[in-house]
């Protein structure tokens, strides 16, 4: 459902205070996987729990993807729990597929998500549950199951003299296609998935831009299947991570990049040749130390995002680290908050598997205060 539902939601006058087991912040593959499951145990979407979703339709993240981005191109698209992806058009742009998907899930299990909510803040509240404020009210919860992902905290790094370019200046958030940049000279920053498909969309056969890319550490490709024991080690060290307390690292810094058929073309056109990363931004480019400098029309900033938990500061959650430490998915420093999507979570498989461990533990713990445990299906 794509709209608030009338006579669900209490007053925006802060007055009212809705009660409900658990709130699903985020729905995205992780909050939709939270939801699937809390569904097949048994509470019931709209009153035992409640799913908020500050984007304007169906797709999470995947709605805001640049329209080029077909999905036969997409990177990471997997299916949910109890319903398969299948038949998407290759040629569509993913934001339209998975978009479809998404909004066909959460029919098909009624999982009555509110949009667009924003919630501003979470706190303490009374009698042990936790107070979820947002834009259209305000709730009592036992347990939150937070997924807001990545999109909403682009990340730009600082250099010396950024303000100075006269240029164009843009993350991969606000990118919308190749054709704008006809004739320009493009430097992309960052060594991840997204720099990879934006150098090679700007280089396509018949393209009219120029392109330079710069990276902290020189990529890595990987040739080697992406196997479920590689996958294993994988989760293993980001999850060490946040079990410290520490920032969860990025994905492609710890697999490398997929070498597949389109990127091995890229790289024997030269398209994927890196440059070290510039020291510092000129009016007209990019200089370094050692005395090198470049024009340059635009920066891209293929750097990635950092987590979006500004709405659980309340709570005190961050170690001194400056992260969150989980056991599994839950909060260490507090048992009634799970994040799905942050650290070993962050990928859509490992979304799906954190939405299923992530309300096992919630069963548990409304079951410690109600009785018997719910149960929860075994796929």
């Amino acid at each position: 459902m794509d709209e608030v539902q009338a006579g669900r939601m209490p007053g925006a006058d802060g007055a009212a205070v809705a009660d409900a087991d658990v709130a699903v912040v985020g729905a995205g593959q992780a909050g939709l996987s939270a939801a699937y499951f809390l569904h097949w145990a048994g509470l019931r979407a709209g009153s035992d729990f409640v799913v908020f979703d500050h984007a304007p339709r169906p797709g999470g993240a995947w709605q805001f993807r640049w329209p080029s981005l077909t999905y036969a191109k997409a990177h990471g698209v997997h299916s949910l729990p109890g319903m398969e992806l299948a038949g998407g058009d290759p040629d569509l742009p993913s934001s339209q597929v998975v978009g479809a998907y998404f909004r066909r899930y959460e029919e098909e299990f009624d999982l009555r998500v509110l949009r667009p909510v924003d919630v501003a803040a979470v706190r303490e509240g009374t009698g042990g549950r936790l107070r979820v404020e947002t834009d259209r009210g305000t709730w009592s919860v036992r347990a939150l199951l937070n997924a807001t992902g990545t999109w909403d905290r682009p990340f730009l790094p600082y250099y010396p003299g950024q303000e100075s370019f006269l240029g164009r200046q843009l993350h991969t958030a606000g990118y919308r296609g190749a054709a704008e940049f006809a004739g320009l000279h493009v430097v992309v920053v960052g060594g991840g998935t997204s720099a990879v498909q934006l150098l090679m969309e700007l280089n396509e056969p018949g393209g009219a831009a120029r392109t330079t890319w710069v990276t902290r550490r020189p990529p890595v490709f990987r040739d080697t299947p992406f196997d479920e024991e590689w996958g294993r080690s994988v989760v293993a060290r980001v999850d060490d991570r946040v079990r410290q307390g520490l920032p969860p690292q990025s994905v492609v810094s710890v697999t490398g990049l997929a070498a597949t058929e389109a990127v091995r073309e890229a790289r024997a056109r030269g398209v994927l040749r890196r440059e070290p990363v510039f020291d510092r931004i000129t009016p007209h480019g990019v200089a370094w130390a050692d005395g090198r400098t470049l024009d340059a029309d635009v920066i891209l900033w293929a750097t990635g995002f950092r987590a979006a938990l500004d709405h659980l500061a309340p709570l005190r959650l961050r170690e001194a680290g400056g992260g969150v430490r989980l056991d599994g998915t839950r909060v260490v420093k507090d048992p009634r908050v799970h994040l799905l999507g942050y650290g070993p979570s962050a990928s859509t498989i490992g979304a799906n598997r954190a939405g299923r461990s992530s309300v096992r533990e919630i069963r548990a713990l409304l079951a410690a205060g109600d009785g018997a445990p719910l149960p929860v299906p075994a796929g």
